[in-house]
């Protein structure tokens, strides 16, 4: 493959690159979390961090939030058709890890 701007490669790690996507996705594999459970399941990220995450997972079309309108407000956090095509990445992630190790 060559490097460019648009290679598979370099488009992969622009959308799940980082210290925390691949965190959120894996976290989020299966099924709709809130926020809040998402922060319990992740404690090394802060709230701010996880929420800047979050914008910029659903800005990509990866993630997405769904509020129900409910008082006290009430959202959720899901992946979208597109996120669910990177937990084959994970799992080759996972066994990749355990063969290393």
């Amino acid at each position: 493959i060559k490097l460019t701007p648009t290679c598979p490669i370099r488009t992969t790690l622009e959308l799940i690159g980082g210290k925390w996507r691949l965190l959120i996705i894996h976290q989020l594999r299966s099924g709709a979390l809130r926020l809040h459970q998402l922060k319990t399941s992740m404690p090394d990220i802060s709230e701010k961090m996880l929420i800047q995450e979050l914008k910029r997972l659903m800005e990509d079309g990866l993630v997405a939030r769904h509020n129900f309108g409910e008082v006290p407000p009430r959202v959720e956090y899901s992946l979208t058709e597109k996120g669910t095509l990177v937990l084959p990445l994970l799992e080759k992630m996972v066994a990749f890890a355990k063969a290393y190790q």
